[in-house]
């Protein structure tokens, strides 16, 4: 584990990010010779469960006419009018 000041941190940046990606190295990085912050390389996230309904399956059908499934009142929500379902006058 190396320790950097802060200057050099910002400096070498994108160099420090890409070293700790490769090869998984840690930085300390320190201001005025006081540690301030670790940068160590991200652990992979572990696999979010599908939603109820969609466990276990790897695939979901959409029906031909999707797009036009309540486009009346759909466009009545864009246009303001949300208690009738048409548009405002």
């Amino acid at each position: 584990m190396q320790k950097l000041n802060l200057y050099d941190a910002k400096t070498h940046f994108s160099k420090l990010i890409a070293n700790v990606a490769a090869t998984g190295e840690e930085y300390i990085i320190a201001r005025n010779g006081q540690p301030m912050a670790k940068l160590v390389p991200l652990t992979p996230a572990e696999k979010t469960p599908c939603i109820g309904f969609m466990k276990g399956k790897s695939e979901m059908r959409v029906p031909e006419n999707f797009n036009d499934l309540h486009a009346d009142k759909i466009e009545a929500l864009f246009c303001g009018d949300s208690e009738h379902g048409g548009k405002k006058e």
